[in-house]
C-alpha cells in the first residue's frame, strides 16, 4: 500500500523551530492557535532535555510536550515566522 501524501503541507509547509532552552530543532506547522503539528528528528529526540527527563530520548514514544519548545513555537507564530492556517480560512486574523 502506498503512503498517501499530506496535501495540507503543500499550502502550509512545516517550518523549522529551535527550542530556546536546549536548541533541539523540530519541524512544525500550526493549523490553528490551539493545534500544532511537530515532526521530531533523531537529533532533536536526543537533544531535548525535557524528553530526556521524561525517559523519551532516542525513541519516538508518546510525549506530552516540552514547555520550552511550545513557547518557542508560539513566539515564532506570533512573530509571523509560522503561518497559522486558521487565520487564512476562518476570518480570525489577529485574534490571539
Amino acid at each position: 500500500m502506498a503512503v498517501r501524501p499530506d496535501n495540507r503541507l503543500l499550502d502550509v509547509p512545516m517550518v523549522p523551530v529551535s527550542c530556546g532552552a536546549c536548541g533541539a530543532r523540530v519541524e512544525t506547522r500550526k493549523s490553528s492557535w490551539d493545534q500544532t503539528s511537530i515532526q521530531w528528528h533523531a537529533d532533536a529526540l536526543r537533544t531535548c532535555e525535557e524528553r530526556r527527563a521524561a525517559g523519551c530520548a532516542d525513541r519516538p514514544t508518546p510525549f506530552t510536550g516540552c514547555l520550552s519548545l511550545t513557547t518557542a513555537i508560539r513566539e515564532a507564530a506570533v512573530r509571523g515566522r509560522i503561518r497559522v492556517q486558521s487565520e487564512e480560512t476562518d476570518g480570525t486574523a489577529g485574534i490571539l
